[in-house]
Order: structure tokens, then sequence, then C-alpha cells
């Protein structure tokens, strides 16, 4: 779960996490990074880190490097913890846009064999109750780019920026030395990476409640214009 400045939604995230019922089996094991966050981000960190029992794993970030860095520190914090290679990773935001409930489905779609399968999340599945223009706006946005994203890599997804990811400890050994951006980059850097790599990507639907700038969204069109150079340079490499 990377973390910057969310405050007022990280307990209330956590909560989400901690509160789904997983398949026989399976058991939740967050991962927390503030990606030096503000002081009274760090502070719930560190409070919400110690009530529980055991501690979350933790990792800090002493300045902001991006939502990229943060996973990046994340994913090689979960390669350390792991003793399985058949145990999956699954990327969690803590602004209460997604709901963890949707674990459930993204599990239950893996491959039998799990190695070579990945699973995205589909915010635009049809039933997608979202309303408005800018709604519209970035439905098409994250379209566009994913269509874009497709043709680069030969994978057939609907949602590549989709937050929600899941793949498993092997896969994520073998695509993490590919990952090296360090802002919102890394989402088509992911796809890329599964693609060089002939993993399947299955997707699921999934809920999904934006919020506004104003409320503390921190992608920008700057991280569209880089998503397209990452797609870009992909291609090439692909």
């Amino acid at each position: 779960m990377p973390i910057f400045n969310e405050p007022h939604t990280l307990r209330a995230s956590l909560a989400r996490v901690m509160s789904v019922s997983l398949p026989l089996s399976w058991r939740l094991a967050p991962i927390l990074i503030d990606d030096g966050s503000d002081a009274l981000t760090a502070q719930t960190i560190d409070a919400v880190v110690h009530e529980s029992h055991p501690p979350l794993a933790f990792e800090r970030h002493e300045s902001n490097r991006g939502k990229g860095a943060a996973l990046q520190t994340g994913f090689a914090r979960a390669l350390a913890l792991s003793h399985d290679d058949d145990d999956v990773v699954i990327i969690q935001d803590a602004d209460l846009e997604y709901d963890p409930n949707d674990f459930i489905a993204m599990i239950s779609a893996l491959d039998p064999a799990p190695a070579k399968c990945a699973v995205f999340g589909n915010r635009w599945h049809r039933g997608s109750t979202r309303a408005g223009w800018k709604s519209r706006l970035h439905r098409r946005g994250n379209r566009m780019l994913t269509r874009a994203s497709n043709l680069a890599t030969g994978l057939v997804v609907s949602d590549m920026e989709c937050c929600y990811k899941l793949f498993s400890v092997r896969v994520l050994r073998e695509i993490l030395p590919a990952l090296t951006e360090n802002r919102f980059g890394i989402e088509p850097q992911i796809a890329a990476a599964l693609a060089r790599a002939k993993v399947r990507v299955v997707e699921v639907p999934v809920a999904y409640c934006a919020r506004s700038f104003s409320a503390g969204k921190k992608i920008g069109p700057l991280d569209a214009i880089r998503a397209v150079w990452v797609i870009a340079r992909s291609k090439f490499r692909h």
C-alpha cells in the first residue's frame, strides 16, 4: 500500500483491507510504504503499524519519490517476506477509491497455473455507474492509454491504468528488475513487463469511486504524457 499524504483515509482504507474474508488457506499481510508523507500522515502510519498485532510490515522514504518508487520498495519487501512462490501480491491504494472485497474475485480468477498468470481490475466494465463529464473524460483518457498499451504489448485488457493488479511472487520476481518508473508511468511499465515475460493477463470487474483533485487525487496531465512515453518505449523494447 503506497501512501502519500493520506491522513484522513489511511485508517479507513486499511480497515477495509483487514475486514476482507479471503478464501480458506489465504491470509492478509499488508505492507505499508510511506512515500515521504507530511507529518500528520507519518504519525498516523506509525500509530496503525504499532497498534497492529503483530506490527504491520512498513517502509519509509525520507522524501516523496512517487507511486512507482513506493511500489518498487513494497515489491522488494514482499519478495523478502514471502516463503512461497505461489503467494500473491496485490496493489492497494490508501484513498478509498477501490473496494478490497474485490480481492476475492481477483484471487479466484487466477489461472490454475499462477506462475504465468496475472489479474487486472477493470473499472469500466458493463454496469459501471459513473456519471458526469469529468468521469467520461477520465474514462476516455484511460481508454486511449490502454489501447496504446495493448498495441505496444500485445495484451488485451480494458483498464491498464487500474490500481488493482495481482500476480504471484514468482511472477513479481521475474518482472521487478524491469520496473524503473518512479511515478504513475509504473502502470504501463508493469503491463509491458508482464507481456515480455509472456504472463497471461486476465481481468475482473472491480468497484470504483473516484475522488476529485480537491479531495486529494494526485495523478495529472503530465503523468499521462509520461505514460505515453513509457508505452512508446515499451513498444520499441517489445
